[in-house]
């Protein structure tokens, strides 16, 4: 019974292009499709259905896992039509998961609308290179998409350390060797460390999530190697200051210095609903000029915003001016560019003062889409 809802409802997912499927005792499964939560109208699942669903995906070892902490992460494949990102955790002593889908086709970074800029620094001989952004803002994708650039173009020794493994990379024009922590390497740090013998020339940390692992990327990259890493923070500026901050006081200028040398750019990302349906991602990004590690060194990354708002020639763009072209190409709503702005109310009065000027110039046409520049 449960292996045959769960394949019913995977395909459904797949099939749909859902980016989420919940499973919780008493209501029917949730599939979150295009940032918004649809209810299916079939059976409101009890305990026992949660159960048997559980067991009909999670390996062993997440069982037990499960039963030890309460929670348990994984990745399946579902044939080839999909992988899966799963969570199983308890909450009110029921079983309850939530299935991520990572589809399997990689988009180029073109068709996610990265920059010419940010495609060039991935090209680097060394350094390090931030994805950065909140649960689900699409940063695997990105990376994925990166990865799966260089693997086409040229021949490189790929190292990805995941949590789980979520993209699976053929070999292409480059070897690609994907380990997954707690599967195949106890620790990303340890991983980290490892790979350095491994003869790498590219390194993907899934998660820079303590300082061990933060040491350990940036050390990579100041040995020359190109290191991908992501953060949950929302902006350029913000990240810089995290990675920092991660150290105890009496490290903090030694790290300005080695973050000043090492860091090559930074993305931060977010995604919207677009009008019409699906979804498009805006970016925030910083290029390390000259300039920008000065400011890091000297402890001055409060002044990195204005930085990048001057840098536009080297490629750089902040969330605001990304969350304003898109709203003036009509692509998405006032509403939801405001509700991930940085700073919404001089948005929201620069979109006031768009909206203005377009009711100037064409008196019937003021339905804040097309140019105004």
């Amino acid at each position: 019974m449960a292996t045959v809802l769960i394949d019913k409802l995977l395909q459904a997912a797949v099939k749909q292009g859902v980016s989420d499927i919940h499973i919780v005792v008493g209501q029917p499964p949730v599939f979150r499709l295009h940032g918004r939560m649809r209810k299916l109208e079939t059976k409101t699942l009890e305990a026992e259905d949660s159960v048997a669903l559980m067991k009909s995906i999670t390996p062993e070892r997440c069982q037990r896992e499960l039963q030890e902490t309460g929670s348990a992460d994984f990745g399946f494949a579902f044939g080839d039509l999909a992988r899966f990102r799963v969570s199983v955790f308890k909450q009110r002593g029921f079983i309850s998961m939530v299935l991520r889908q990572i589809p399997n086709d990689k988009l180029t970074p073109e068709q996610l609308g990265l920059s010419e800029a940010v495609v060039k620094l991935v090209h680097r001989p060394r350094g390090l290179f931030l994805v950065t952004g909140p649960t689900g803002s699409g940063k695997s994708t990105t990376l994925a998409s990166l990865i799966n650039m260089l693997n086409e173009t040229v021949d490189h020794h790929i190292i990805t350390i995941e949590d789980p493994i979520e993209f699976y990379h053929e070999h292409m024009k480059s070897t690609i060797n994907q380990r997954e922590v707690g599967v195949d390497v106890p620790s990303f740090s340890e991983a980290i460390r490892r790979a350095l013998r491994q003869d790498p020339d590219v390194i993907l940390v899934g998660e820079l999530r303590d300082l061990e692992t933060i040491e350990a990327a940036i050390s990579a990259a100041e040995t020359g190697h190109i290191v991908f890493g992501t953060l949950h923070t929302n902006s350029a500026q913000g990240t810089v200051n995290r990675i920092i901050d991660a150290f105890p006081g009496n490290l903090q200028d030694q790290v300005r210095t080695q973050l000043a040398s090492s860091l090559i750019g930074v993305v931060a990302q977010t995604l919207l609903p677009k009008v019409g349906g699906g979804r498009c991602a805006a970016y925030e990004v910083l290029i390390v000029t000259s300039g920008i590690s000065n400011l890091i060194r000297e402890n001055k990354t409060f002044r990195i915003n204005s930085a990048i708002q001057t840098g536009a020639k080297f490629g750089m763009q902040l969330m605001d001016d990304a969350l304003f072209n898109h709203w003036s190409a009509g692509r998405v709503s006032v509403e939801d560019v405001l509700a991930k702005a940085h700073t919404p109310d001089e948005l929201a009065k620069r979109i006031v003062q768009a909206r203005r000027g377009l009711d100037d110039e064409n008196g019937d046409k003021g339905n804040g889409s097309g140019s105004h520049r």
